[in-house]
C-alpha cells in the first residue's frame, strides 16, 4: 500500500509519463490531473495513477486536484511535479509579439505557481514534503530566438529558489532540474537529423526528480540540478 501520495503534472507527456511509472514503482499514489477526459490507463491495479480533468491555469480548477491529491489520510500528499509547460521558438526579441511573450508565462510558471500554491498548505500539514519544478538549460544558458520560452524558465527557476526558502522552516524542500533535449517521440519528429543518442532519457529525468522528492534527498533544498545528458 502507498504511505504517501505524489501530485504530478503534465503527468501525459513524454517526461510526465516516465515521471509517474517511476513514483508508481515506489510505490506513491500518483494523482495525474490532465486537461481532457483521461482514457482508461493502468487497469485494474490498485496503485494506477487518479487521473482527474482539470485546466491547470484555473485557480478553481487547481484547488480542487489539491484537495483530491491531499485527500487520502492514509496516503498524506508530501511531493509536487510541475512538468507543465511548453516552447515556442520565434524571432528576436523586438520581433516577437507581446501575446506569444506572455504565452510562454503563461505556459510555464502560471501552473507551476498555482499548484504550488495550492498544495503548500497540504504539505505543511503533513509534516513537509518536497517541490520538484522543471525549467531547462535555456533559463542559464540561454540561445537566440526563445526569448519568451528563456524568460519563462528563469522565472520558474526563480519561483522554486524562493519557494526554498520560505518554506524551509515548514519542512518543505524545493529543487528543480533543467533538462536539454529531452528524447521524446514529439521532439525527434521535430529534430529528425539530430543525434538523438546525445538527448537525455526521460527514464533517467524521472530517476533524478524521484529522488528529490523522497526522503533520500533530505539536505537538499534550492537545488538546480541539471540533466543534460550528453547535450
Amino acid at each position: 500500500m502507498a504511505n504517501r501520495t505524489v501530485l504530478v503534472t503534465g503527468a501525459t507527456g513524454g517526461l510526465g509519463t516516465a515521471v509517474s511509472a517511476a513514483f508508481v514503482a515506489a510505490g506513491w499514489r500518483v494523482v495525474a490531473p490532465q486537461r481532457r477526459q483521461p482514457d482508461p490507463l493502468g487497469g485494474p491495479e490498485p496503485n494506477a495513477p487518479v487521473r482527474m480533468v482539470a485546466d491547470l491555469t484555473d485557480p478553481t480548477d487547481v484547488a480542487r486536484v489539491a484537495e483530491v491529491a491531499a485527500g487520502d489520510p492514509e496516503s498524506p500528499l508530501r511531493a509536487v511535479v510541475n512538468l507543465v509547460g511548453g516552447y515556442a521558438s520565434g524571432g528576436l526579441v523586438h520581433e516577437t509579439p507581446v501575446e506569444d511573450f506572455e504565452r510562454m508565462l503563461t505556459l510555464n510558471l502560471r501552473p507551476t505557481h498555482l499548484v504550488t500554491r495550492a498544495a503548500l498548505p497540504h504539505l505543511i500539514s503533513a509534516g513537509g514534503g518536497a517541490v520538484v519544478c522543471v525549467a531547462a538549460r535555456a533559463a542559464v544558458a540561454p540561445f537566440s530566438g526563445v526569448g519568451g520560452y528563456v524568460t519563462a524558465k528563469a522565472a520558474v527557476l526563480g519561483f522554486a529558489a524562493a519557494v526554498a526558502v520560505e518554506y524551509k522552516v515548514a519542512g518543505v524542500r524545493c529543487n528543480t532540474v533543467l533538462p536539454s533535449v529531452i528524447d521524446t517521440p514529439t521532439n525527434r519528429d521535430a529534430m529528425p537529423d539530430a543525434d538523438h543518442t546525445r538527448w537525455v532519457d526521460p527514464a533517467e529525468i524521472a530517476s533524478v526528480i524521484r529522488f528529490l522528492a523522497s526522503d533520500e534527498s533530505a539536505p537538499t533544498s534550492g537545488a538546480a540540478v541539471p540533466v543534460y545528458g550528453r547535450a
